[in-house]
């Protein structure tokens, strides 16, 4: 399929620079992926939508403050550092540095204090930066780093605890899993009391997340690699729920791409899903004519034009029924992206 196909204008004033005022009272459009209906609500709508033994997975990675501001040793020169994962246990991290022309092997910055040395310079452009620090350096990181914020959120945020979701429980993320900040704790107990069964799965979002689509033809795109953990809890709640004959939704790209990467990987179809405990590396990408195995249904925001979020979404509900709905949450002034509103497809 080539990368045009997934193309919608979008105005830029439909992108949330801010979340709702209340995290369940965002705007929700509900997509049905085979006839391609739409219907629209408020979030809180999704409690009619699921009945006794559905289930539903949430991701329950934490954003990590991994924007750092640091001077270079040598010159005092400004850099920013932003974290992507840790290399071994020594406080060793690949981190993007900007500008990064003179970070060289060798080279000595501070970060509010802390020593830290560029150790290896990468094919990507990215470097590897060894913290001095004598404990453990995700702890600090709460004093002296930032939580990043998406490059097309431009304003000052009153508070950065709404770009957590209510139930993050696991730091690792540089961005959030945002389909799942439209939930409260009233919601998911709500949700509870009507016998809908909650799991857990873990992906930690890398940056790759907003890499844009470059390849004309979208199937020599290379998928960025997130590490997962699905827990042996959370598939047999998956299993219970497909052998009685419920719906499985998931909340966001990451849980499906960690559901779907565990259901390839032990061969199951969607009709006989017993998925087992797992955890690794996934590079899944998942774009029409997948077929899924283990999702029935998806909770979403809306995702940028052309990118890998909107080739899934469209994977699930047909590219013609998504590129539909985008076009009239245009018209009917929804808002975009990761503070933006919801859609379910069902």
């Amino acid at each position: 399929m080539d990368l045009k196909d997934f193309y919608y204008d979008l105005p830029q004033e439909l992108i949330a620079q801010h979340p709702a005022e209340k995290r369940d009272m965002s705007r929700l459009m509900f997509l049905d992926k085979y006839s391609g209906e739409i219907r629209h609500g408020t979030f809180r709508d999704i409690l009619g939508m699921f009945e006794p033994g559905d289930c539903l997975i949430l991701n329950d990675s934490r954003v990590i403050p991994a924007r750092l501001f640091a001077k270079r040793v040598s010159d005092g020169a400004e850099i920013e550092v932003f974290l992507l994962r840790p290399l071994d246990n020594s406080n060793t991290w690949e981190c993007l540095v900007k500008p990064g022309k003179k970070m060289k092997t060798g080279t000595k910055i501070n970060v509010r204090g802390i020593d830290a040395e560029v150790t290896d310079v990468f094919e990507s452009g990215n470097r590897a930066v060894h913290f001095e620090f004598d404990g453990d350096f995700k702890d600090k990181l709460n004093e002296i780093g930032q939580i990043p914020l998406p490059p097309y959120i431009h304003e000052e945020q009153e508070d950065y605890g709404r770009y957590q979701t209510v139930y993050a429980k696991y730091d690792g993320s540089v961005a959030a899993p945002t389909a799942g900040l439209h939930f409260t704790e009233e919601l998911l107990g709500e949700l509870k009391n009507k016998g809908v069964e909650i799991g857990f799965v873990t992906l930690h979002v890398g940056l790759g997340t907003f890499r844009p689509v470059k390849e004309e033809k979208i199937e020599d795109h290379k998928m960025h690699s997130e590490f997962f953990i699905l827990p042996e809890e959370t598939a047999e709640i998956i299993n219970k729920a497909k052998k009685d004959g419920h719906r499985v939704t998931a909340v966001g790209t990451t849980c499906t791409r960690t559901l779907e990467t565990a259901g390839s990987r032990l061969g199951i179809t969607k009709d006989n899903v017993k998925l087992t405990e797992m955890a690794g590396e996934t590079d899944i990408f998942i774009y029409p004519p997948y077929e899924f195995k283990v999702i029935d249904r998806l909770i979403t925001n809306f995702h940028l034009p052309e990118s890998t979020l909107i080739m899934l979404v469209s994977a699930l509900a047909g590219r013609e029924n998504v590129l539909n709905a985008y076009k009239e949450a245009v018209k009917e002034k929804y808002r975009f992206f990761s503070f933006g509103d919801a859609m379910f497809i069902g």
